[in-house]
């Protein structure tokens, strides 16, 4: 039996997982203006899975990669549903 693809699909699963309560908190705390690190992260994570021969953890970067840079536009959204106010806003943070 080969598990090559259930572990991607639990590490794609457990990327997604991570990312929705980190954009939430993110835009929590620092607003949009982190999207960069998101850039940061993305960019990078998708750069080195070029370079790594393992296929496990190349695919994890590369999905790890996408999410984040998935996550700036989510980043954004986040934003939107908080003036809704579907999520809470930061009292401590400025408008």
């Amino acid at each position: 039996m080969h598990f090559t693809g259930v572990l991607i699909g639990v590490s794609a699963f457990l990327c997604i997982g991570l990312f929705h309560p980190l954009v939430i908190k993110a835009e929590y705390y620092w607003g949009v203006k982190c999207w960069w690190l998101f850039l940061l992260a993305g960019v990078g994570c998708i750069v080195g899975s070029l370079f790594i021969a393992d296929t496990l953890l190349s695919t994890f970067l590369g999905v790890f990669g996408f999410s984040s840079l998935w996550s700036i536009i989510e980043l954004f959204k986040q934003r939107k549903r908080v003036e809704k106010g579907w999520f809470p806003r930061n009292p401590n943070k400025k408008s």
